[in-house]
């Protein structure tokens, strides 16, 4: 990991992909003076900010922050859910939602049998 932010290496990274730090200005609606900052280790990347700046970038996280210097954040992965735990969320949604509309139905009876005739 590097100690401080490897200006050098991002700005290599970004030439190769034809990208600016104006382009990495507009990738994170952040300014360029925020950037400069970033590049300079005088501002802290959030954890947004570096999985953004590694998707702008085409590279993978671990390398973006390990070249992004030592109090750079690792965004948490987020863990996509098991299809069976999916699948039976909906089947109990679909459950609740068949009942809600047999009540809904039942109160209309109700409502049209209460009804004086006319």
């Amino acid at each position: 990991m590097a100690l401080f932010f490897d200006q050098e290496w991002f700005d290599r990274k970004l030439a190769a992909k034809g990208l600016t730090r104006d382009s990495v200005a507009a990738g994170l609606r952040i300014s360029r003076g925020e950037v400069d900052e970033v590049f300079k280790d005088q501002r802290e990347l959030s954890p947004n900010e570096v999985a953004m700046l590694a998707r702008l970038m085409g590279e993978p996280l671990s390398e973006v922050v390990s070249r992004a210097g030592v109090a750079t954040p690792m965004p948490q992965q987020q863990k996509a859910p098991d299809d069976g735990a999916v699948l039976a969320k909906l089947e109990e949604m679909d459950q609740r939602l068949r009942r809600i509309e047999r009540a809904v139905a039942d109160l209309q009876s109700l409502i049209l049998a209460t009804r004086p005739a006319g």
